[in-house]
């Protein structure tokens, strides 16, 4: 039996309530280490963005790629009011992960 391919929109802020960075990928984890390592030149590194605050998980890899973009596209405000609805204390939901 195989293994179902997830695939994850995230949400990264550099501090609560800070600058906010929306991703995509197969492989969260690795990914969060790719950011908070700095490993990957580009807007995440120079302004360590790398707190995980929101995400969601989907098999689905254009519906991902979609709600990515579609968050992208939305204002601030509608980021934080996602963020603040899963996640009101704005903890590092990764907090953990690497130890």
């Amino acid at each position: 039996m195989s293994k179902k391919r997830m695939f994850y929109v995230y949400m990264l802020c550099s501090r609560p309530n800070g600058t906010l960075y929306v991703g995509v990928t197969n492989d969260l984890t690795r990914r969060l280490v790719e950011h908070r390592n700095g490993a990957v030149e580009g807007f995440t590194k120079r302004y360590a963005v790398h707190r995980l605050v929101c995400f969601e998980e989907t098999d689905d890899v254009t519906a991902a790629i979609a709600h990515e973009k579609q968050i992208k596209g939305w204002s601030r405000a509608k980021k934080v009011a996602l963020i603040q609805s899963e996640n009101p204390e704005w903890r590092d939901l990764a907090e953990g992960w690497f130890n």
